[in-house]
């Protein structure tokens, strides 16, 4: 199941602590910020990933999922469901872990696509809500 609370376990605790948040900008009245906010604070590095590439919480942000010249982990996405098939397409290509659909974005296609890629992949979840919820693995 897309929403699969073991799978969110997984990729919180054991795919890395490089997240990179598509759509995340400095707009703080948006959810991207606060969510990274707190997987700031629960030990991850958040790369924005937005058109305007803005540093965001201190870390340079880039156009695109291509454009990061360093392994990511864990690519959230914050976008229009229309859109985040293609970015779940991309972070295969860039050869991420996992993917993550915040809450009410679920595109099953893309889902099936990742996961038979080999990528740990939930939907309509929220890790700022999950984080606190499963200790760290050392």
């Amino acid at each position: 199941m897309y929403d699969d609370r073991e799978t969110a376990q997984r990729i919180l605790t054991e795919s890395g602590d490089t997240w990179a948040v598509v759509g995340l900008s400095s707009n703080t009245s948006r959810a991207a910020y606060g969510v990274a906010a707190v997987l700031r604070r629960f030990g991850k590095r958040v790369v924005p990933v937005h058109p305007k590439a803005e540093t965001v919480h201190g870390e340079q942000g880039y156009a695109s999922l291509a454009d990061i010249p360093f392994p990511v982990d864990v690519v959230d996405v914050f976008v229009n469901g229309a859109l985040a098939g293609a970015v779940a397409d991309e972070a295969v290509a860039i050869g991420a872990k996992a993917v993550w659909f915040q809450l009410d974005v679920i595109d099953e296609a893309a889902y099936e696509r990742t996961r038979a890629a080999g990528l740990d992949m939930v939907m309509n979840r929220c890790p700022a809500i999950e984080i606190p919820q499963f200790p760290a693995r050392s």
